[in-house]
């Protein structure tokens, strides 16, 4: 099953400079308790990101880096692909989770079978942006309100 988790402000903003532009530690949490145990497939911009953070990847989870960079090097056990319909086909047994970036998500986001979305109550000044959840395509069957933020479940309709 693949699934798409991301944090997202009002304005669909998740990030600037390569970084996200808040600090909600309950939702790294969320992420952790959600990933944990299973395969993480994220763009190379997004694993670079997550080395300068914790100098490793994510602990715990299968790393799959999409890149479109021939000379991409990562550290052992990490998987790269450069062909998203390869990786989709070799995955479809496992439980993957979408993690980033925006253009892994705009690539995913009509492929998957869950949204996990934490809606940020804020409009950063981002150069990043989620795609648009299409109503048409995804119904909220779950959510969890908090101050600042609401952690969200999406199914297909």
């Amino acid at each position: 099953m693949f699934s798409l988790i991301a944090a997202v402000a009002k304005n669909n903003c998740i990030g600037v400079n390569n970084k996200i532009p808040w600090n909600i530690p309950d939702d790294f949490k969320y992420f952790k308790e959600k990933t944990m145990g299973k395969t993480c497939l994220m763009g190379q911009a997004t694993f670079e990101s997550i080395l300068g953070y914790l100098g490793k990847p994510l602990p715990g989870r299968k790393t799959v880096v999409l890149s479109q960079d021939p000379n991409f090097q990562a550290p052992e056990g990490v998987k790269i692909y450069n062909d998203l319909d390869k990786a989709w086909e070799e995955l479809k047994n496992e439980e993957v989770f979408v993690c980033g970036g925006a253009t892994i998500y705009r690539l995913t986001i009509n492929r998957v079978d869950k949204l996990y979305i934490t809606h940020v109550d804020m409009e950063p000044n981002g150069d990043v942006f989620f795609p648009e959840i299409d109503p048409n395509i995804w119904q909220e069957t779950w959510r969890e309100d908090h101050e600042g933020f609401s952690f969200v479940k999406y199914s297909r309709v």
